[in-house]
């Protein structure tokens, strides 16, 4: 599975530390005045999916290159209560002073791969790809995405500079869907692809003819859904969306759309409880 690269998370993972330590941890230095080699153990209290090893892992060798693990569950593992998912080794103060800062960031992506993984289980059609949405928590859109995949869902753009998306107020400002595609032909290089926001059949017809990539079909019911399929008629990829979520997310199985995609992903996905137990102070 494709690990998140250093160059790419570094950054984010700094201001976090920043954010929780302004010029040191006063509770860890009060305790521990000289360095102890100390081990620690990455505990799950909860059921789900794990996602953010590397990023546990680099949170803490930001603070300190000799800390070591010991990785048990990897990710896209699952795991239940009691489980054991790493330990961690090295100086005392640093086990301390990064653990909630590498707990946030792992429960938050476990989190997210673990109702990614439900979404892709409740929809149980292999011909139709759950995705996730740019409905992300600000500065953490690399680690939810990559959560989402780590689950078993695909990622859409990543954002607005990956691909031409035309929702109801550019279509609006175009003054139809037939000259937005137009626009967006005529402005986008030849290897972007183009997808257009409907809302009735009115506009399917009409985003057909546009020659549009991708349609996504918006908060249409069942039956009006297969009917835009039938014009459609694999002519463009389809897309379903409109509060998708794991309490609907069946009734959309064996329409033969190509992809649901679904903000709950990211926005209604709980944090994974996990936790830092029975630390040793190594004599």
């Amino acid at each position: 599975m494709q690990k998140l690269e250093n160059f790419q998370i570094d950054d984010y993972l700094k201001m976090a530390l920043k954010e929780d330590v302004t010029h040191e941890d006063v509770t860890t230095n009060a305790i521990y005045t000289s360095k102890k080699r100390a081990s620690v153990e990455l505990l799950s209290k909860d059921e789900g999916v794990i996602a953010g090893i590397d990023v546990f892992k680099r949170v803490f060798q930001l603070i300190d290159s000799d800390v070591e693990f010991e990785i048990y569950k990897e990710d896209g593992a699952e795991v239940k209560k009691g489980d054991l998912i790493a330990k961690v080794f090295g100086d005392v103060r640093t086990l301390l002073t990064g653990e909630r800062t590498a707990l946030n960031y792992m429960q938050r992506m476990s989190g997210v791969a673990t109702y990614a993984n439900k979404l892709v289980k409740a929809l149980n059609d292999p011909k139709t790809q759950i995705v996730d949405t740019r409905k992300t928590t600000p500065n953490m859109r690399i680690f939810e995405k990559y959560a989402a995949k780590v689950g078993g869902a695909k990622n859409h753009r990543y954002n607005l500079s990956d691909a031409i998306l035309l929702k109801d107020n550019h279509i609006a400002a175009a003054g139809s869907v037939f000259e937005a595609v137009n626009m967006a032909r005529n402005y986008a290089s030849f290897v972007t692809k183009i997808e257009v926001e409907v809302e009735n059949l009115e506009m399917v017809s009409e985003a057909v003819d546009a020659g549009a990539d991708i349609i996504m079909l918006d908060n249409m019911d069942v039956e009006t859904i297969k009917k835009a399929i039938e014009i459609i008629n694999g002519t463009a990829y389809i897309e379903l969306s409109g509060n998708v979520s794991l309490e609907n997310v069946d009734k959309y199985r064996g329409l033969g759309a190509d992809f649901i995609s679904s903000g709950s992903i990211t926005h209604s996905a709980k944090i994974l409880d996990l936790s830092m137990k029975n630390l040793k102070i190594e004599e």
